[in-house]
């Protein structure tokens, strides 16, 4: 395997049933589950950063009298439920997680972030749910994904899209001649002002030196194709 410790950045509207009209897919959950298996038992350590959306868009709520503060606290607890149910997916496959939030909170829902403890998990073969994005308004959970990347050594980023397998020079659902790159330099993504990630991720990741891999989730197997560099993507370099 390419890499040693990977962090996998999980948007929430990704994780939600629209079928069921469910906050969460929990079939999905169980596919992760044991794609995850399959890569903690090939000595890859693991973390995740997953997003609220499918329960709180801050930037909607602002737009409609709530204060953008607020929005993007209510959003970060949004983070936390996903991260809980994501836990107690992974749980119910023998998987050992953990879930920590940037926000403190009461022991009895999960820990509060810490680096050194968030890196011995990760060493001893657990999944760390990163919750709470950075803990502070104004970022995305594209921001905390390179934050926490950054902070416990992780070697690449493995970002799952909605029916999007890389990176574009424009929007290919609304453009048939839209061209895809296989690979791409942040300094490229910056210079085109391509909307892969938000340019203060695009530029901590380029900082950090980290490889961030965008790629389909909804393709089968997709997090442990990813990892192996068996599936349609772009890469992401410095």
């Amino acid at each position: 395997m390419k890499y040693k410790r990977v962090l996998i950045k999980l948007s929430g509207e990704g994780l939600a049933n629209k079928v069921k009209s469910l906050a969460i897919d929990y079939e999905l959950v169980e596919k992760f589950a044991l794609q995850l298996q399959k890569i903690v038992k090939a000595g890859i350590e693991v973390a995740i950063v997953v997003g609220g959306g499918n329960f709180w868009r801050g930037t909607s709520a602002a737009k409609n009298g709530i204060p953008r503060v607020r929005a993007d606290y209510i959003g970060m607890l949004a983070t936390t439920m996903n991260a809980l149910a994501l836990q107690s997916g992974f749980e119910a496959k023998k998987l050992k997680c953990r879930v920590l939030s940037s926000l403190t909170m009461d022991p009895k829902v999960c820990e509060v972030y810490v680096n050194e403890k968030a890196s011995k998990y990760m060493s001893d073969g657990e999944i760390v749910i990163f919750a709470g994005g950075t803990g502070r308004a104004y970022f995305t959970t594209d921001t905390a994904a390179t934050l926490f990347a950054s902070e416990v050594d992780c070697q690449a980023i493995l970002m799952g899209k909605n029916n999007t397998n890389g990176v574009y020079d424009d929007d290919p659902k609304t453009n048939r001649n839209a061209k895809k790159y296989d690979t791409i330099t942040y300094d490229e993504i910056l210079k085109k002002n391509l909307k892969i990630m938000d340019q203060t991720a695009v530029s901590m990741a380029r900082d950090n030196g980290l490889d961030v891999i965008v790629f389909d989730i909804n393709e089968e197997n997709a997090l442990f194709r990813a990892i192996n560099g068996d599936i349609p993507c772009t890469i992401i370099k410095k």
